[in-house]
């Protein structure tokens, strides 16, 4: 019976080779097992990266085409007769382009409870601008206090302001139009002022949100040392807190200007006569009760479109650093 007999110089190579195998082994199985260290990249990386991408921009832009093509087909019918909005479709006019200022002279020319049209335009301004300064400019304030001010119940009374987020416009203008009704309410306060009013109040308890998420996150350092300077309260937020809160304002400020401007219930509710109403009103009543005036419609929409436009696009540098304002801190 034949025996093998093993030398000390055959089990050292033996062990030799059993340990680089196993290492060899375990690199293997560290780069392509389950071991595999994972992906840190941030999603927010992943997914920028894959929009710059060539294939990313083309389905950027393709979303950003469809969704302006009612837009352009409501400039199209602005511009086309009465007749030819009303018997075909806005792309018929690539077939049989005719052109003409009608509808714009139409709007223009329209009188609502005998007040023209430039009148509600400027009613929609005076509405505008102070109900968007308003609340935006009082919710600083709030949300300074709610950041850096210690005081009893603080919390808790920030928790109530978030807490009427939640509750419907529709509920509270039965109550509120009672109030500014009552004894309490001045009658000069009556008419647009009251739409101002009820507007900031409708609008502050979102705004106070935002933007103390903004404000709270500003640097503590820069707090500190303007109060290790003697700076009061209001000091602190006139001249360091609104100045690094430009974007955040500006890009609220949009968003309450876009929603004033747009809006019908609340000035038809609160602000009594035609004499008082925006443009929004008008153009109900310009399009009649049937809705049949769809020509006075296309071009009244692009009318209103004019100062929006404008707002955006002067304030649009600010808009995504004000969206991103405040959601990563640090």
């Amino acid at each position: 019976m034949a025996s093998t007999i093993s030398t000390p110089v055959d089990a050292t190579v033996g062990a030799k080779g059993g340990a680089q195998g196993g290492v060899q082994g375990g690199v293997l199985a560290g780069v392509n097992g389950p071991n595999k260290p994972p992906d840190l990249t941030p999603r927010g990386s992943k997914i920028a990266k894959n929009l710059s991408s060539k294939k990313g921009s083309i389905i950027v832009w393709l979303i950003a085409a469809l969704w302006t093509v009612p837009t352009f087909g409501l400039l199209v019918s602005s511009f086309r007769p009465e007749t030819q909005i009303k018997t075909s479709g806005w792309w018929f006019f690539f077939s049989d382009p005719s052109v003409t200022l009608d509808n714009y002279r139409g709007v223009l020319d329209n009188k609502v409870g005998g007040q023209p049209f430039t009148e509600f335009f400027l009613n929609s301004i005076k509405i505008t601008v102070p109900g968007a300064v308003i609340p935006i400019f009082l919710a600083a304030f709030a949300a300074y206090a709610f950041s850096w001010m210690k005081f009893w119940g603080r919390d808790w009374i920030f928790v109530g302001v978030v807490a009427l987020m939640v509750v419907p416009l529709q509920m509270t203008l039965i109550p509120l139009l009672r109030f500014f009704n009552s004894d309490f309410f001045p009658d000069k306060a009556n008419g647009i002022p009251a739409i101002w009013l009820a507007h900031s109040i409708f609008a502050m308890p979102l705004a106070i949100f935002l933007l103390k998420n903004f404000i709270g996150s500003l640097p503590s350092e820069v707090i500190e040392a303007a109060r290790v300077d003697g700076a009061s309260h209001m000091v602190i937020f006139m001249r360091i807190v609104l100045p690094l809160s430009v974007p955040a304002l500006a890009s609220i400020g949009i968003f309450q200007f876009l929603w004033v401007w747009n809006d019908l219930l609340v000035a038809k509710v609160f602000g009594g006569g035609a004499k008082n109403q925006p443009m929004t009103f008008a153009m109900v009543d310009m399009v009649g009760s049937k809705g049949n005036e769809w020509q006075l419609l296309t071009a009244g929409a692009f009318v209103t479109m004019i100062v929006p436009l404008i707002v955006f696009l002067s304030l649009q540098r600010f808009f995504v650093r004000g969206l991103l304002a405040g959601s990563v801190k640090g």
